[in-house]
C-alpha cells in the first residue's frame, strides 16, 4: 500500500498532462485546418469543453499529495508544534469538504444514470460520464487528507516543512 499510493497520485498527474497535451493537440490541428481552408471537425470544441474540468480534477489529488496547491506562507512564521496542529486540522477541513462534494457529485451521478440523460452535441454519451470524475477526484483527495491527519503524508507536516525550509 506504501507504494501503491504514490503511484496512483502519480499517474492522476501524469493523466491530466496528457488531457491537457490532447487539448493543445487538438486546439491547434483545429487552428491550423482552419487557417488553410481544411475541413475542420466540428468535435474538437465539445471534447475540449469536456477536457478541460477532467484535466483540473486529475490534477486535484496529485497536486494535494505533492503539497504543491495553494497555501499560507504566512503561517510558516509560527512554531513547529502549531504548525503541525493547523495542518491537521486544515486536512480535517479538507476531509469534510471533500466528503460532502463527492457525496453529492455521487448522488448526481447516479440520478443522471437512473434517468437516462444523455449529452448530445457533435459527440454524444451518457451525460453522467461527465459527472464520473467528481466523486473520484473528492474521493481521492479525501483519501490524502486521512493520511495527512493520521501523519501518514510522510515527513514533517506540509505546513511545517515549509517552517523548517524558510527558517534555513
Amino acid at each position: 500500500m506504501a507504494r501503491l499510493w504514490p503511484m496512483l497520485m502519480r499517474t492522476c498527474g501524469a493523466a491530466s498532462a496528457l488531457v491537457i497535451g490532447a487539448v493543445v493537440l487538438l486546439v491547434c490541428w483545429d487552428v491550423l485546418a482552419r487557417n488553410l481552408a481544411l475541413p475542420s471537425p466540428r468535435w474538437v470544441f465539445d471534447v475540449t469543453e469536456f477536457s478541460l474540468p477532467l484535466a483540473t480534477l486529475l490534477a486535484a489529488p496529485w497536486l494535494l499529495w505533492r503539497n504543491d496547491h495553494v497555501r499560507l506562507d504566512l503561517l510558516a512564521m509560527l512554531p513547529a508544534r502549531w504548525l503541525s496542529r493547523i495542518d491537521r486540522g486544515g486536512a480535517l477541513v479538507g476531509l469534510v469538504v471533500c466528503c460532502v462534494i463527492a457525496w453529492y457529485g455521487m448522488v448526481v451521478l447516479l440520478d443522471a444514470q437512473r434517468a437516462g440523460l444523455m449529452v448530445v452535441k457533435s459527440v454524444s454519451f451518457p451525460e453522467w460520464w461527465l459527472f464520473l470524475p467528481v466523486p473520484l477526484s473528492f474521493g481521492l483527495m479525501a483519501l490524502e487528507c486521512v493520511r495527512r491527519i493520521a501523519g501518514l503524508a510522510g515527513g514533517p507536516t506540509a505546513v511545517a516543512s515549509v517552517a523548517v525550509q524558510g527558517a534555513r
